[in-house]
């Protein structure tokens, strides 16, 4: 079979562990396969659920009020107990951060894995848009009374972009729009959802994730942008750039 030399090099992909050169070569095989595409999304999202799974397990409640009594319970036999309450107490307040820091910053990164999961489902899909039109002014109109917002489209002629199209898609119960552009040969989908039903993405970040996808996201007007691509950082810089000044 013709794709079994690219399938037994999936799981090293994934885990970032290909040599370079044969992971470009997986990432132009990717574009060209959806079959291939199909079981890396599969074996994506297994890591996720494990990933996910893994989080779920907490330090039972009870543990800091017991650590609490016990210190509490030892100073009092102490001759420093006020030393040691203060520390205890110090203590706690930094258990307490780090757990909410962490609880943040996992929210943060499994919403972002579950985008990149819809970005996967995109390039694999034969039919990834409900509205097909390289004109916004057919696209935008489409969304009208599907989705409780709208949003501005960028003028791209000049560009080296062109808007494939959009389709309604829904995240944790938020519905939001994906917006499919293509730049070369590569596909670029930009996510549009109202700030209020994505709290955990904080801040404009540039980052890049599991299978080497470049990713933007801001917020403008209430709405939560995502623009998520294997193009280049300067590729996705410049459609963020032309998005934010679309108004």
């Amino acid at each position: 079979m013709a794709c079994e030399p690219w399938t037994e090099k999936l799981d090293a992909y994934l885990d970032g562990e290909l040599p370079a050169d044969e992971a470009r070569g997986l990432d132009e095989h990717l574009r060209r396969c959806a079959s291939c595409t199909a079981e890396s999304l599969d074996k994506l999202q297994q890591r996720r659920a494990v990933h996910a799974a893994s989080l779920r397990f907490v330090p039972d409640p009870a543990f800091r009020a017991r650590i609490q009594r016990s210190i509490t319970v030892r100073a009092r036999s102490s001759p420093n107990r006020r030393w040691l309450l203060a520390i205890a107490g110090v203590l706690v307040i930094t258990s307490a951060l780090l757990l909410t820091f962490d609880h943040v910053r996992s929210g943060d990164e499994q919403l972002m894995s579950e985008l990149v999961d819809l970005h996967v489902s995109t390039l694999a899909s034969p039919n990834p848009v409900d509205v097909v039109s390289s004109d916004r002014h057919t696209v935008k109109p489409w969304f009208e009374g599907k989705i409780p917002f709208t949003f501005n489209l960028p003028e791209l002629q000049n560009s080296p972009f062109v808007l494939v199209g959009g389709r309604v898609i829904y995240l944790h119960q938020s519905p939001g729009a994906e917006l499919v552009f293509r730049v070369r040969q590569h596909q670029i989908s930009v996510f549009l959802f109202q700030e209020q039903g994505l709290r955990e993405l904080r801040g404009h970040e540039a980052v890049r994730t599991d299978l080497s996808f470049e990713v933007r996201t801001w917020r403008h007007h209430g709405l939560r942008y995502i623009v998520i691509g294997d193009a280049s950082a300067q590729d996705l810089d410049t459609l963020s750039k032309l998005l934010e000044a679309s108004d």
